[in-house]
């Protein structure tokens, strides 16, 4: 059972954002931490009973680690898409979303994108670089799609709901269909 009060909060700069760092002690936890990454909170769980001369080594070690990663992930940030993303995000989501980075990716072979939900790389999406020559409200739809799995990090009907605010959503599903029925697939297999 962890206890619900974090016994250290701290504030670490990350370029453009700060991230909050919270650690609680989890008497479940024995020899080993736990962390996960949400949008800019990295949770940190250690063993009740770890010294406080280990603590401090141990958060400088996550925290260096998620900002090696989101370091990473911003070198490879798209800048066009990036503007697609935030001008789709106050178009149709109020701006309420955020995401840590968006590119292009040439290894995504059978999806057309995905977004990363916990971890060192939470809020990075991934758009395959096969759909790049697409026509733009399919473009526009799959980063409103990874978008949408920011707020509903699953295909729940609310998550569909969420999505059905870009006007343009069967339109382009029917394409992603036609395109999958041209390649043997299911479409839901793509995104």
């Amino acid at each position: 059972m962890s206890d619900p009060s974090p016994i250290i909060t701290r504030r670490v700069d990350d370029g453009p954002f700060t991230l909050t760092v919270t650690v609680t002690r989890d008497k479940r936890l024995r020899t080993s931490a736990r962390w996960t990454l949400r949008d800019d909170t990295i949770a940190v769980r250690v063993p009740a009973s770890l010294p406080p001369r280990r603590l401090d080594d141990l958060i400088d070690d996550v925290v260096a680690r998620v900002l090696r990663q989101r370091a990473r992930a911003r070198r490879r940030n798209d800048g066009d898409l990036e503007r697609r993303a935030r001008a789709i995000n106050r178009a149709y989501f109020g701006g309420e979303l955020r995401w840590h980075s968006i590119r292009w990716v040439s290894n995504m072979t059978r999806r057309l994108g995905s977004c990363t939900t916990g971890g060192a790389t939470d809020g990075d999406i991934r758009i395959s670089d096969r759909i790049r020559h697409w026509p733009d409200y399919v473009i526009d739809y799959v980063i409103a799609h990874e978008l949408a799995h920011r707020k509903h990090p699953n295909h729940s009907p609310a998550f569909w709901d969420y999505l059905a605010r870009y006007p343009h959503v069967e339109r382009a599903r029917g394409f992603i269909e036609g395109v999958a029925y041209g390649q043997d697939a299911s479409p839901d297999d793509l995104l």
